[in-house]
């Protein structure tokens, strides 16, 4: 059989996983390159440069209206491409037109908020929307968790390859402990029973995988919230768990809001938001937020402050002097 070079998407793929990049963004990734080949009408990207790199990324600021994070993604992306498939080194793009990202402030719950929401869901959503809120998870962190990331000793769940390829440690509220026994006894039993049926296998990161295959199947490395159906992995032939999609824990929160009546635009992360100014209005300080955020800068986590109650929900409006007679609170 005549050998065929790896295609340029082959190649893409094998140089992202061997510098450990998740799934997420390897599809991610290759669908940004199959965009910039198809904007440029199928040429190939060895034929391009800093100017067809640069019309792109205008484009989609320009005609596309994409969002500047969307925009660096896309960056990101082909940067990668060059530097580490083609090992060509693109020139600064000083004529991009830049996408415009808006400052806002994050949506955030009061705490009676955050209990409707809370009270209005049940079984695991209701459980992984707590940790949420009360450990300060993102969405695909709360996902991932481990079965050995769970210290009930220490109350602490360990977050691995969080955002920015960072392990941190946060806290595990005290007041999920019991269910959350309960509910890795019921993931026990299954698991168990996947083991008895020729499956229980759970995927690893990759490094891992190459040098203990057999941790796979092992109950500290599964899933705390394992999917409800089994998949066979076409690579290795195991029959698998994946962790719960993030999707259907995004439909229970939505769900929740719209019950509870609550007049705003909450997500999941929305109990992220609402962990950090909670824990600041308690007197937390920054940096200790910074570490169980996991954020590597503190100025992305002084935006918090903005939103305290401290702020603009503390200023007396002088038309209540005027028109309330100089009494406070509501008239």
């Amino acid at each position: 059989m005549a050998y065929r070079p790896p295609r340029l998407l082959e190649q893409l793929q094998r140089a992202l996983e061997a510098k450990h990049y998740s799934p997420r963004t390897v599809k991610v990734y290759r669908r940004w390159v199959v965009r910039f080949v198809r904007f440029h009408r199928m040429r190939h990207p060895n034929e391009m440069g800093k100017d067809e790199v640069q019309a792109f990324l205008s484009w989609l600021a320009t005609d596309r209206k994409v969002s500047a994070s969307t925009q660096t993604q896309a960056l990101s992306a082909l940067l990668f491409l060059y530097r580490n498939v083609l090992y060509v080194e693109l020139p600064w793009l000083d004529e991009l037109v830049r996408a415009k990202a808006p400052r806002r402030l994050p949506v955030v719950l009061s705490r009676d908020e955050v209990q409707a929401v809370l009270e209005a869901m049940h079984g695991v959503p209701r459980l992984m929307a707590t940790l949420l809120y009360g450990s300060g998870l993102r969405l695909l962190e709360c996902c991932r968790l481990r079965v050995k990331d769970v210290d009930f000793d220490r109350r602490t769940l360990t977050v691995r390859e969080g955002k920015g390829a960072k392990d941190r440690q946060t806290v595990l509220p005290g007041v999920v402990m019991k269910d959350l026994r309960e509910h890795l006894a019921e993931v026990r039993t299954q698991f168990e029973r996947d083991r008895a049926e020729g499956a229980g296998w759970v995927e690893l990161p990759a490094s891992l995988a190459e040098k203990l295959p057999a941790a796979g199947r092992e109950w500290p490395w599964q899933w705390v919230f394992p999917a409800t159906r089994i998949y066979r992995c076409q690579r290795t032939g195991q029959r698998r768990r994946h962790h719960l999609h993030q999707s259907a824990l995004q439909k229970a929160v939505r769900e929740a809001v719209l019950r509870s009546g609550i007049p705003k635009r909450a997500s999941c992360h929305t109990l992220r938001h609402s962990f950090a100014t909670h824990l600041l209005e308690s007197g937390t300080d920054i940096r200790t937020l910074q570490e169980l955020l996991g954020h590597k800068n503190v100025q992305t986590t002084q935006i918090y402050t903005h939103v305290l109650s401290r702020g603009a929900g503390a200023v007396r409006s002088p038309v209540d002097g005027v028109l309330g007679g100089g009494r406070s609170g509501e008239g």
